[in-house]
């Protein structure tokens, strides 16, 4: 079983945010809250690439389609005609064309509760109905409503893994086993060895 300190995410810097350039304020915002970059690049991916990582299964389609339909629900829009599977699939497409309009940068932290830590730390999917002091509410005003306004997807800034094995999937995708880094920081003695301060 992996050491709880090893657990990992992908994280993806979209285009937007290098376009915007704050990619290091937002690196910052994750070293300082201890986790560790073991690998990163930036790239263009490739469409081929995105769309291993966007899962074009039925099942993940419908249930971004869901998703999305409890969005319009709450904003009070129509959904007698909605098609969940549909949705999903143009939600997808969307998020293919998003990733693969410029560079991206992919990193992959690690540390104890770096999956719920990086997603808590990033907010709302929906930036401007995020929480003060998230990144994406800190650094973004678009929001779902915006975004079906204009007929886009939102904005969302950057990727997390949502799980341990989506993580594995997702690092598995976009590197290979020799990019990702095994070393030790000062911050991982303060943080996880027991005899540190003694």
């Amino acid at each position: 079983m992996l050491a709880k300190n090893k657990e990992k995410s992908l994280v993806i810097f979209k285009p937007d945010v290098i376009q915007r350039q704050i990619v290091g304020e937002l690196i910052s915002r994750f070293e300082r809250k201890g986790f560790k970059i073991v690998a990163m690049k930036m790239l263009i991916p490739s469409p081929e690439l995105v769309g291993k990582h966007y899962e074009d299964r039925e099942e993940y389609l419908m249930e971004t389609g869901e998703k999305a339909k409890k969005g319009a629900i709450a904003r009070g829009e129509d959904v007698s005609n909605w098609d969940s599977l549909a949705r999903g699939k143009w939600i997808r497409e969307s998020n293919i064309h998003y990733l693969t309009c410029g560079p991206v940068l992919a990193i992959v932290l690690q540390g104890f509760g770096v999956i719920s830590g990086v997603r808590k730390m990033l907010g709302s999917t929906s930036p401007a109905d995020g929480d003060v002091g998230t990144i994406r509410a800190d650094f973004s005003l678009d929001s779902f409503a915006l975004a079906d306004e204009q007929g886009r997807v939102t904005r969302s800034m950057v990727h997390a893994s949502d799980s341990e094995e989506n993580a594995q999937r997702e690092i598995g995708l976009w590197f290979n086993a020799t990019e990702i880094m095994d070393y030790e920081t000062a911050a991982e003695k303060i943080f996880y060895d027991v005899g540190w301060s003694n």
